[in-house]
């Protein structure tokens, strides 16, 4: 049975929050939000906790914009003492780490491996990628003066973000850069990868899938409009579309690259959470998950997935409260979802969570062709194959794993079908 599930996660006490990240498993939410006192804190939210506020560096306000995989590593920007901006790693054994900078008085963290090692961000004008052993390291650019790395895939190699293409001039009173800046994508041994854009001038890369294959962001069209774009090696930048109206951006992506979320503009030029699919395209959340959104309340923006597509977070207005607040939407995906003409196919896992086997309990209503199951660690490594381009009759199908050998933690199990069908589930192994 699918039972979805909405969560407002309140404040520190202000009038709004905004969510950014979420665990693997959604128990653990990041981002930030308003104290009693007006200042923007950065908070980590668990149900057994509620909304945690992580402090500062000594100064007045800070934000967080990433979390590990497992919840315990939490990544941002936060004040100083001295009032500069300082990029920050959080543990809860540690507490708020400056990680400094390179050279320049400021820095932020924007992004952090599955395991919590690799931190990404930028510091004055160049993204860099942070590690214990190396610190922090300048990613370079593309021909221009200044680079903002946003996201990291699960193992750390690949980098993406935001570049000048050339030679510009900064209006630093407003933040404010002039010249063309394109979307990236870095690796160590292929250096800054311009993803160009979608026939614009300008765009950013701010999210990529666990093994680094699939990025998503905006780009500028011919006519200017900013749209959300998918891009792989193959396929190059694909523009996503809108909700009806001009404009929308793609914050986040699910592990294997195939579920997308952002914003965009609807037909009323309103902006709205949104969730792509290859199968179902471009759909507003606030329709989808209507029968969650009571009171008049609405889903604003969509700012990251869970590995398995399961979890979605972001920040939308809290009829109830009448304030502007952070949500956690689980879609209890548990089944497949179907492109136009595709077969039934329905999957279980059992028991879950799991200790020594599993079973894969595959439910098809007509045949099926060219059904796939993938099992992945959140790094993106494949521990298992257990299917591959089988052809199913009708019925009830089991395929048994042995995980006694596999580490604790959670992998993600992708099913497809030659229809195009997919589904992204979580399995957890215990110890």
């Amino acid at each position: 049975m699918v039972v979805e599930r909405l969560t407002w996660l309140g404040t520190l006490g202000g009038d709004r929050s905004v969510a950014t990240g979420v665990s693997a498993d959604g128990s653990v939410v990041v981002g930030s939000a308003q104290n009693a006192a007006g200042k923007g804190r950065a908070f980590r939210w668990t149900a057994a906790r509620g909304m945690q506020d992580l402090g500062t560096l000594g100064g007045g306000e800070s934000a967080a914009w990433g979390v590990s995989a497992d919840g315990s590593v939490v990544v941002g920007k936060a004040d100083n003492a001295a009032g500069q901006i300082r990029a920050f790693r959080w543990t809860a054994a540690r507490g708020m780490q400056d990680l400094g900078t390179l050279g320049g008085g400021e820095s932020e963290a924007t992004g952090v491996s599955a395991d919590g090692s690799v931190v990404v961000g930028y510091a004055r004008n160049a993204a860099f990628c942070w590690t214990a052993a190396r610190g922090m390291q300048d990613l370079g650019t593309l021909g221009g003066d200044v680079s903002v790395a946003l996201g990291v895939s699960a193992d750390g190699s690949v980098v993406v973000g935001w570049a000048y293409s050339g030679s510009e001039a900064l209006l630093l009173l407003f933040g404010v850069g002039f010249g063309q800046h394109h979307a990236f994508r870095w690796t160590e041994a292929g250096g800054m990868e311009d993803l160009g854009t979608l026939g614009g001038d300008h765009g950013w890369a701010l999210g990529v899938s666990a093994d680094g294959s699939v990025v998503v962001g905006w780009a500028h069209n011919a006519a200017g409009q900013k749209r959300a774009f998918r891009w792989t090696e193959a396929g190059g930048m694909e523009d996503l579309g809108t909700l009806g109206g001009d404009s929308s951006w793609a914050r986040g992506v699910s592990a294997d690259g195939s579920v997308v979320v952002g914003w965009a503009e609807n037909a009323e030029g309103r902006w709205r959470a949104f969730r792509w699919t290859a199968a179902r395209g471009m759909e507003d959340l606030n329709i989808t998950y209507a029968h969650l959104l009571t009171n008049g309340s609405k889903l604003y923006r969509a700012n990251a997935i869970s590995p398995d597509g399961r979890y979605i977070v972001g920040y939308g207005r809290n009829a109830a409260t009448g304030r502007s607040e952070a949500y956690l939407l689980d879609t209890q995906g548990t089944g497949v979802e179907e492109g136009s003409g595709a077969a039934g196919v329905r999957l279980r896992l059992l028991p879950q969570p799991a200790h020594e086997r599993v079973v894969l309990e595959l439910e098809v209503a007509e045949a099926a062709g060219g059904v796939t199951i993938v099992v992945s660690d959140v790094l993106g490594r494949v521990v298992a194959e257990p299917l591959r381009e089988a052809v199913l009759p009708p019925g009830v199908h089991r395929v048994e794993l042995d995980v006694r050998a596999w580490a604790a933690g959670q992998y993600m199990v992708v099913l497809r079908t030659e229809a195009g069908s997919t589904a992204v589930l979580l399995l957890v192994v215990v110890r």
